[in-house]
């Protein structure tokens, strides 16, 4: 088996909803991400032998394989394999995991894992909708073997079985939006962020044929603990989740390049990192969101390393008790997690943030000289993905 690198690893900003990327087709926005890459890096796309991207809501815009959509609409060589993965929240890290397993079993010398999503424009269950007249995804045989629930209402039991309190995810989410915005104050992400010139429209919604540049993440805003104490929660009465603890409807995309090191050599190449462990896992579809706590104990196991030869942790903040929760199981430093804000602040554009975690872990690695990275992500139906990159 070779060894994977990481060549260099992108993102756009992440937009609120209805925000400055809501007027970007998702496979533009991706395709976007795509361009940044081989800007960034001068590699000829012909040497790609696969594209493996992350989307969730494959419908309508964002259906008929958008990896190959944004790959043939960015104008990159029709020859190019594409294919697009839905592992829910984790799917663009899912997509790492098996663009490194094919550079990794020779049957490619590079590819490219990638993830977008558009949730303002494909809002969220969009596919699975009952108004497409295509039925359920659950079929009955499922209840007699579990219950069914939500995200919200798996991270409520998560906040009962860890005890955590209401005082604790505000906090949490304060402390990501601080983050957040000492990241951007200080140029942390100065590096790692594609700009995006995205369409202008009119009140109705058509295009003007003007543009604006989006920059910067649109998610993180002022916050205090007062306000977030005044946030009604969002799955129960008396629940510890709302909306300032819990991760944001956004759109973005990402995308990294991935090659051998005998490649990399052969091309003049200086990789940034290593993937040395990837996973995912099954876990409780009732609590639904315990992955990442499986997910980390399952690659240090492999690993030989101990939690304290982490240096960074990139945790989905799906909601704040998922990391938590991680946190207090694994023992993790809560100065090394989420250095920079999570979703809570800087959103959860679902099929692209696995790519954006791993994105954002390999600039800080750069940034702060650090050796190790560990990504990983709660997902719905109860899985657990994970990625560890090494400098």
């Amino acid at each position: 088996m070779s060894e994977v690198v990481i060549v260099e690893a992108v993102r756009t900003p992440v937009g609120r909803r209805g925000g400055g990327l809501s007027t970007v087709h998702p496979a533009d926005l991706l395709g976007n991400a795509l361009q940044g890459l081989f800007d960034r890096t001068g590699v000829d796309p012909s040497l790609v032998g696969q594209v493996v991207s992350g989307c969730v809501s494959q419908v309508g815009e964002q259906s008929f394989n958008i990896a190959r959509r944004a790959w043939l609409a960015g104008g990159f060589p029709l020859g190019t394999a594409c294919t697009t993965v839905d592992t829910q929240c984790g799917s663009s890290q899912q997509a790492t995991s098996i663009a490194s397993a094919l550079v990794a079993s020779g049957v490619v010398d590079m590819a490219v894992a990638c993830g977008v999503e558009s949730m303002s424009r494909i809002p969220i269950g969009s596919n699975s909708s009952k108004k497409l007249g295509l039925g359920v995804p659950i079929p009955k045989t499922y209840f007699s073997r579990y219950e069914f629930t939500s995200q919200f209402e798996g991270a409520e039991r998560i906040a009962e079985k860890w005890g955590i309190t209401r005082e604790d995810t505000d906090r949490f989410g304060f402390e990501s939006q601080s983050k957040a915005a000492r990241a951007w104050e200080e140029g942390r992400f100065d590096t790692q962020i594609v700009a995006v010139q995205a369409p202008d429209t009119d009140a109705d919604g058509n295009l003007t044929g003007d543009t604006h540049l989006v920059a910067r993440d649109e998610g993180p805003r002022e916050t205090t603990l007062a306000g977030l104490g005044a946030l009604r929660p969002v799955a129960r009465p008396d629940g510890v989740h709302t909306a300032g603890t819990s991760s944001q409807i956004s759109d973005g995309a990402g995308a990294i390049l991935l090659t051998t090191e005998r490649k990399a050599a052969e091309l003049g190449l200086t990789p940034k990192a290593r993937i040395t462990q990837t996973c995912m896992v099954g876990v409780d579809p009732v609590t639904m969101l315990t992955g990442p706590i499986d997910a980390t104990r399952l690659m240090l196991e492999r690993s030989g390393l101990s939690i304290s030869d982490i240096d960074v942790f990139e945790i989905n903040e799906a909601f704040a008790s998922v990391v938590l929760a991680w946190q207090a199981e694994v023992g993790a430093d809560p100065a090394r997690v989420n250095p920079n804000g999570g979703a809570i602040a800087l959103g959860h554009p679902l099929g692209a943030t696995g790519a954006v975690l791993v994105t954002k872990a390999l600039h800080e690695l750069e940034r702060t000289g650090a050796r190790r990275a560990l990504v990983s992500m709660c997902c719905g139906g109860g899985l657990g993905t994970g990625t560890i990159i090494e400098r």
